[in-house]
């Protein structure tokens, strides 16, 4: 598929068919994962291929006991109708984790938080710019595959719990999930901002294509 037609329908598919994936299209999807770029080419990377239903499980109590407080927050704040869209399909995932066919969990090597050791913004960003390129790119891949995929955090609030799960060493820290299954439903284009109430030129402020029409380039 084109890529700009995967980049316009790629969205967050969290209900998927709990059908088994073949491991050759999971990991031609991570083989375009790694090719995304990298601080310094670090390549730091290591992806966790999760099927047993026995590490599911254990992840999904963690993911249920963080919905609860994440979940019921957010129902609490927002009540509009996407919201409560949003809200409804990812109580889905909740109730389902284990039937999920494939989880992902994207992590980096050598970059541990040190307990009570602040760091800079720009050094944590720093660190995450070498895993979120690649989350990218899988996503992506899966999208032109069929796939559904979506990328989640709650079940790795405790990294601690999660590299006793994930039997991960202390250099290696969990950033994120990307769910992986054939999708119940279609994908499709998604609601998006006009492009020029969120682009600014030079500085803050001036937004010289606010009034315009967004434009469609044939080029791509």
């Amino acid at each position: 598929m084109p890529l700009a037609e995967a980049m316009l329908t790629q969205r967050a598919v969290r209900r998927v068919q709990p059908d088994p994936l073949d491991d050759s299209i999971v990991l031609r999807c991570l083989e375009l994962a790694l090719e995304a770029p990298t601080a310094s080419n670090g390549q730091s990377w290591e992806f966790v291929i999760v099927k047993d239903r026995t590490v599911k499980a254990s992840l999904a109590a963690q993911y249920r006991r963080a919905w609860r407080l994440y979940g019921g927050l957010g129902r609490l704040v927002k009540t509009d109708e996407q919201t409560a869209k949003i809200l409804k399909s990812v109580q889905w995932q909740v109730e389902h984790f284990e039937e999920i066919p494939v989880l992902v969990v994207c992590c980096l090597r050598g970059g541990a938080r040190v307990p009570f050791v602040p760091k800079p913004p720009i050094a944590v960003s720093s660190h995450y710019g070498s895993v979120y390129p690649s989350v990218q790119n899988l996503l992506l891949a899966a999208r032109s595959v069929g796939l559904g995929g979506a990328l989640i955090t709650l079940p790795l609030w405790s990294t601690t719990v999660a590299r006793r799960i994930l039997e991960l060493p202390w250099s290696v820290e969990p950033c994120c999930i990307v769910t992986l299954g054939w999708p119940k439903g279609h994908y499709g284009r998604k609601a998006r901002k006009p492009i020029g109430t969120v682009v600014h030129l030079d500085h803050y402020g001036h937004q010289p294509w606010r009034d315009e029409a967004p434009a469609r380039s044939s080029t791509f």
